[in-house]
């Protein structure tokens, strides 16, 4: 049987779909845009249209499928926008699901993924929660723009740690739980890097890797949130979910540090500064 990907094109599901061709396994990767998935993926994939918000697309999505990674779309931004997909899934008897979800959803109930994880869990699909830390990729990709074009993070975090990971390593853990699911079933881990940073640390080590000086600017969740709407353009609901996350950030929910990723592939996470590096590019 085969792993429908959902978001293949997406920061994880790329990662996740890799990882699973390394395994051995046969992948559906599913997103909005065929022809993307091919010009990445090539035949190494069945590529499928996959829409959240038309159940036409479904069927074809899951046919053949016995396991699935499940993540929300970010421009998403209700939890019952994702109860369609997941009764599906349940017709479909699905033995595994793994959904990505976020480091410490499951005591708090503000963010979407709290109400799907419970949602799935209610279904009676097996499941293999996926809770990781803040993804290092939404410095690299986000906030971007204002670390090249103004020198500056610009983040309502306060004085807040997080102990971020790399998406690579993000795809890798879900790989496994889905390569063996008899193993995973029904059951949910947090996974961080290696160490707790707070974003002033996170402008240091970028200003020593690009050879900029980097400042983070800490501005009011009402400033972050006019600019990224106003100014970016960014969807209002991304927007006032990740307010929400960076309101629980500040309530030290972010600084956690696990071994779990350690744990479940034998791996050590990569450090930011070598995320940095190797991704430099995004930041000059």
């Amino acid at each position: 049987m085969k792993i429908l990907v959902t978001g293949a094109l997406g920061n994880v599901g790329k990662y996740v779909v890799r990882e699973l061709i390394k395994k051995g396994e046969k992948v559906v990767a599913g997103d909005i845009d065929i022809t993307k998935i091919v010009n990445i993926f090539g035949d190494e994939v069945d590529a499928v249209k996959l829409d959240f918000t038309d159940e036409r697309t479904f069927d074809n999505g899951l046919k053949g499928v016995d396991r699935v990674f499940l993540m929300r779309p970010p421009h998403l931004g209700k939890p019952e926008d994702m109860y369609p997909f997941i009764d599906s899934m349940k017709f479909h008897s699905i033995k595994l699901v793994s959904f990505l979800s976020l480091m410490g959803v499951e005591k708090n109930t503000i963010p979407p993924h709290h109400k799907i994880e419970k949602y799935i869990e209610k279904s009676g699909i097996p499941y293999a929660h996926i809770r990781p830390g803040f993804f290092m990729q939404n410095l690299s990709g986000i906030h971007s723009e204002e670390i090249k074009e103004k020198n500056e993070i610009f983040i309502p975090a306060g004085k807040s740690k997080t102990s971020f990971i790399d998406a690579l390593d993000i795809g890798l853990s879900v790989a496994t739980l889905l390569n063996e699911s008899e193993k995973y079933k029904n059951t949910a881990h947090t996974i961080t890097g290696p160490e707790s940073l707070d974003y002033h640390q996170i402008a240091e080590i970028l200003s020593e890797v690009t050879g900029k000086k980097i400042t983070y600017k800490k501005p009011s969740f009402l400033k972050y949130r006019s600019y990224y709407i106003k100014k970016r353009g960014l969807d209002k609901n991304y927007v006032n979910v990740t307010v929400a996350l960076y309101f629980m950030t500040r309530m030290g929910t972010a600084k956690t540090v696990t071994n779990e990723f350690y744990q479940l592939t034998g791996k050590k996470p990569r450090t930011f500064r070598e995320f940095a590096r190797e991704n430099i590019n995004y930041f000059v």
